[in-house]
């Protein structure tokens, strides 16, 4: 499933339909989620929900350390609001700070 913000891209993965969102929405985290910028540019995004986060952090050492790149915090894990959280990103040149992983053409996501 993709989506369009503008003339950015958002991928959802595959799996993503109605029961995905529910069981991501349920999970409170949703890895493989990709932003595509017009020049080619790819960025991954991994969500989580403040629930499942806090969860996460009790559940590791005493250190209670949770990371992953391109970690990004919403209340609740709904399309939608993954669609305004990339929306308020890119208003926000969130993506200027971080390293594409490669261009979306050469790795065959784009058209």
């Amino acid at each position: 499933m993709t989506t369009r913000v503008e003339n950015t891209l958002i991928h959802f993965p595959e799996w993503y339909d109605e029961r995905g969102e529910w069981e991501a929405e349920t999970k409170g985290w949703l890895q493989g989620v990709q932003v595509e910028f017009p020049k080619g540019q790819l960025y991954p995004l991994f969500f989580y929900d403040p629930v499942r986060l806090a969860q996460d952090l009790e559940a590791e050492d005493a250190m209670g350390v949770v990371a992953e790149p391109g970690m990004v915090v919403i209340a609740e894990l709904t399309r939608s609001n993954i669609v305004r959280a990339v929306e308020k990103l890119i208003f926000a040149n969130y993506f200027e700070r971080l390293k594409p992983i490669c261009l979306a053409v050469a790795n065959g996501v784009g058209h």
